[in-house]
């Protein structure tokens, strides 16, 4: 992915990782479009950041898809990049018996890129460059046992993005996984303030790094997220697994 002179379209895009990578972004020249629930959040946004602008969007209203696609691309023509950011993360009970919370991640986490990718896929692919980023999450590769779906949910838009990518492979579009360590946001109550999780701003600076120096795996991995990410290649499984959830 060329990091410049883009029309980038951010999926949860008022906060967190979304926001930062979205300033990020915009800051190197690229039109930045981002996407969320909130019309003050997205006023706050992008009356703090130039090249940035704010649509309403709720990922999980399938039925809103495609009068959405149909006017981002007619007010954005050039749009050439879709980044699959908006998640929610909760914990869970599983003794409880409730699905609802469980079925309020799926739909966010995983449906709604997937419906999205569909929806913006013959635009993209009309581009003469294009770029899918799905953000998945460490834990797709080690869970978190207090966040199950979470995980599945990452875990299920990992092997997405990898069967995209093979079904991609002879046009215009690349396909990218982002996939973020713990992080400073306010993904979870007192994530944000978590000593032991990555800050932001070290968090985003790494990955620009990375995106304008790709090694060609497809993946856009920070040096504290490979721990999790290699886990199992490398036989620590187990013993990530338990530094994560005790015994």
């Amino acid at each position: 992915m060329k990091t410049t002179g883009n029309t980038i379209l951010i999926t949860g895009g008022t906060s967190g990782i979304g926001l930062a990578l979205a300033q990020a972004l915009a800051a190197q020249g690229n039109q930045v479009i981002i996407a969320g629930r909130r019309q003050a959040l997205l006023d706050q946004a992008v009356a703090s950041t130039p090249n940035l602008h704010g649509v309403t969007l709720d990922v999980s209203d399938a039925a809103a898809l495609p009068g959405f696609v149909a006017t981002i691309t007619q007010s954005f023509p050039s749009l050439n990049v879709l980044i699959n950011n908006a998640g929610i993360m909760l914990a869970e009970n599983l003794q409880a018996g409730d699905t609802k919370t469980a079925e309020a991640m799926i739909a966010t986490n995983l449906i709604a890129p997937i419906q999205l990718t569909a929806a913006l896929l013959p635009h993209l692919m009309a581009q003469t460059s294009a770029t899918i980023i799905n953000v998945t999450s460490g834990l797709a590769f080690v869970p978190l046992t207090r966040t199950p779906t979470y995980n599945a949910t990452k875990a299920a838009l990992h092997s997405y993005s990898q069967s995209l990518r093979h079904q991609l492979r002879d046009t215009s579009v690349e396909v990218l996984e982002l996939a973020p360590p713990s992080v400073q946001t306010d993904l979870m109550p007192g994530h944000a303030v978590d000593p032991t999780a990555m800050p932001l701003a070290d968090y985003i600076a790494e990955v620009m790094q990375i995106l304008a120096n790709p090694d060609g795996s497809g993946e856009v991995l920070v040096n504290r997220v490979k721990f999790l990410r290699n886990a199992e290649a490398e036989g620590r499984f187990a013993e990530v697994f338990k530094a994560l959830n005790g015994s």
